[in-house]
């Protein structure tokens, strides 16, 4: 269906598919093709069969809790064709639905502070995103999101973002996004790496309960939307 959204052909469609039921070999690399990655069939892949995700996200908010217009304003900026904005994003929405659906994925959220006040879009849009993720965070039972301040030093997720994926019939594996390619790693010395960066990062991670408050606080300073403490204290109730 979200092949289908892009405006892929059928043969192509074919060919992607095959290369995301092959996402388990060890270190598949994907790389870009015009239009859309070729990665995004593998991670939509990922998202639905797994069980559990753990993202870490320092720049940009996370993917699956991107609001459209954040998503939109991202490909805008991207240069592309006024065709391919809307197809992405359609996907990008479609893809929360492994948070929404009757069994939904785990997901543990990882994600830095400077995601928070780098500004991408309007300032109203960037305050319906940030309530977005106090949303999710909230009503979302299964989410876990937890913010993560800068300066406090070095920790494995300096060398950039990675999503660890759990399966209940298959290995785990860790996926890199990048700007226009992606790669999906299953060796298992580094699988268990990367749950020990996991680890390792979340020392330096507020609370959930204190994440929420603390994107509140980045509304009130960057955006000076003074309400939302008012309408926490009243959810808090």
């Amino acid at each position: 269906m979200i092949l289908a959204v892009l405006g892929t052909g059928p043969s192509e469609r074919e060919r992607i598919l095959d290369l995301a039921k092959n996402a388990s070999e060890p270190n598949w690399l994907t790389v870009g093709m015009p239009g859309i990655p070729q990665q995004l069939a593998g991670a939509v892949e990922s998202e639905r069969e797994a069980s559990a995700i753990v993202y870490w996200s320092p720049m940009i908010m996370p993917g699956l809790l991107q609001t459209a217009d954040y998503v939109r304003t991202i490909a805008i900026a991207d240069g592309q064709p006024k065709h391919d904005v809307e197809s992405r994003v359609m996907v990008r929405l479609a893809r929360r639905e492994v948070l929404t659906r009757r069994e939904p994925a785990k997901f543990d959220v990882l994600v830095g502070e400077v995601a928070l006040r780098q500004p991408i879009g309007t300032p109203d849009m960037m305050i319906e995103q940030l309530r977005y993720l106090i949303k999710a965070s909230v009503e979302y039972p299964n989410v876990n999101l937890r913010v993560v301040p800068t300066r406090v030093g070095w920790h494995p997720g300096t060398a950039g973002s990675f999503a660890l994926y759990e399966f209940p019939d298959s290995p785990p594996f860790v996926h890199f996004e990048h700007y226009s390619s992606g790669a999906f790693v299953t060796n298992s010395d580094d699988i268990e790496a990367y749950r020990k960066a996991v680890a390792a990062i979340g020392q330096y991670a507020y609370s959930p309960a204190d994440s929420t408050n603390f994107i509140a606080q980045v509304i009130v300073e960057e955006y000076q939307e003074n309400d939302i403490r008012d309408q926490m204290a009243q959810e808090h109730v």
